[in-house]
């Protein structure tokens, strides 16, 4: 047999009559017509949308995020000692000397100073950076300020 438009069938099993409800019970779907007894899913209009699109199963499986994360932008650090390394006595340092010199990632976010390690560095003037209370400290007593 030839294969042409008018001996083209569908595959066996793939075509199913339409299930006719509602006309007499001698069609076997009669007086409840498959939808079982009572409740909101046996009547006109009533059925849960959420559970149809299948939403409450989605919902059930998408990961949920615990705990709280924070918009703020967290502090780069930068120790005393570090500072030694890079700048020279009366240096000026801001957020721009310090991305230069490579001791911080970015000048978005903060930068704190911190008091680990001993400044052998006089008369540094910070501006534009948060400092720790010994770091503060050890910079003023080297004759350095903050602004």
């Amino acid at each position: 047999m030839s294969l042409s438009l008018h001996t083209i069938k569908p595959a066996k099993g793939s075509i199913h009559r339409r299930k006719r409800i509602g006309r007499g019970n001698a069609s076997g779907h009669g007086s409840y017509s498959t939808r079982g007894q009572k409740g909101q899913r046996s009547r006109a209009g009533g059925r849960n949308k959420l559970k149809r699109l299948g939403f409450k199963k989605i919902l059930a499986q998408t990961p949920k995020m615990r705990g709280f994360k924070s918009d703020k932008l967290k502090n780069q650090a930068v120790n005393l000692a570090s500072l030694n390394k890079v700048f020279t006595d009366g240096a000026k340092i801001n957020a721009a000397a310090l991305f230069k010199a490579g001791l911080i990632g970015s000048t978005a976010a903060p930068i704190k100073i911190l008091g680990q390690g001993e400044l052998k560095l006089k008369n540094l003037e910070l501006s534009g950076v948060k400092l720790s209370s010994s770091a503060k400290a050890q910079i003023e007593k080297s004759g350095g300020k903050a602004i």
